[in-house]
């Protein structure tokens, strides 16, 4: 009996010795995904990959590419017989693209100065609490755009790469509440050709935005860019609008000074004024077409 009892314990002794590891490996796995789990990113802080005329640190999701159309008017001072800006329109068309979670390719073309325009948009870094805490999203964005224009100044003698821009932004965004979010955008707009001698090449400028969500499907956006050394002429754009979501669209009403819809035009090259009524309605459509679904 004593050997009987012997055996159970020699028995139990090495079955606890075998499970110990497995416990052991289940219990690190169990804490492994909880930290995976305890890190929360923020989303939507923004409705779409623009506030208004600028862009946000929103990117267009992975596989999937969105058609956007942005049209102005005229501005409503120019009276009953332009039927207060109707008359007059200017327009962009672009094609966005999310090539990888963390980049958007997209490129567009303007009736403004028959512009064409590329870029490109990194995802650098996400607000997220828990596990990992980033009190801000940031987002790189670089452009380079080229005016097709003929020139009309016979003074002014024009290169191949003349008339070529370039744009570069550091996007420090935070979302305060699932209605407030509030976006900054240091921004550099280099110029190839410039009017005088005396004119910089170089622009600097600071855009300020925020959004705030009035119901499930609206919200209300305001966007400022204050030029730290701007062109002679040249007034700041200030340029209120409002998202609405339909279902498969995003449909963005807008108020602004600014004609251009590209960073050069509608940051250094604004010249109407609020306060004399050059207020200028416009509206932006952008469809998403998935044509890749990582999940598949």
């Amino acid at each position: 009996m004593r050997i009987f009892y012997a055996f159970l314990v020699l028995l139990g002794s090495t079955i606890s010795a075998f499970a110990q590891p497995e416990d052991d490996l289940s219990k690190l796995l169990d804490e492994s995904l909880g930290e995976q789990q305890q890190i929360d990113y923020t989303t939507a802080t923004f409705k779409t990959t623009r506030l208004i005329n600028g862009h946000s640190n929103e990117q267009v999701a992975f596989g999937v590419l969105d058609l956007r159309i942005s049209h102005r008017f005229g501005a409503f001072n120019t009276g009953a017989y332009n039927f207060f800006g109707l008359d007059q329109a200017t327009m962009r068309m672009a094609l966005e693209y999310g090539l990888t979670p963390w980049l958007t390719i997209g490129g567009g073309r303007s009736t403004y100065e028959k512009t064409y325009d590329g870029f490109l948009k990194f995802r650098i870094a996400r607000q997220s609490s828990g596990k990992r805490n980033m009190p801000v999203s940031l987002n790189y964005f670089t452009s380079m755009a080229v005016r097709t224009l003929k020139s009309t100044n016979p003074a002014i003698t024009e290169f191949p790469t003349s008339n070529f821009f370039y744009t570069h932004q550091l996007l420090i965004s935070r979302k305060f509440s699932e209605s407030f979010s509030l976006l900054i955008a240091p921004t550099l707009v280099h110029r190839n050709l410039v009017k005088t001698a005396s004119e910089d090449h170089d622009l600097f400028s600071i855009g300020f935005g925020g959004r705030l969500k009035l119901t499930r499907r609206i919200s209300i956006n305001a966007e400022y860019y204050y030029q730290l050394n701007r062109p002679e002429g040249v007034v700041d754009c200030l340029s209120i609008g409002f998202d609405i979501e339909t279902g498969g669209h995003v449909f963005q009403l807008s108020f602004t000074n600014a004609p251009a819809m590209i960073e050069r035009g509608f940051i250094h090259e604004t010249t109407g004024r609020w306060d004399r009524g050059d207020i200028i309605g416009g509206f932006c459509i952008s469809r998403n077409f998935t044509l890749f679904d990582p999940r598949d």
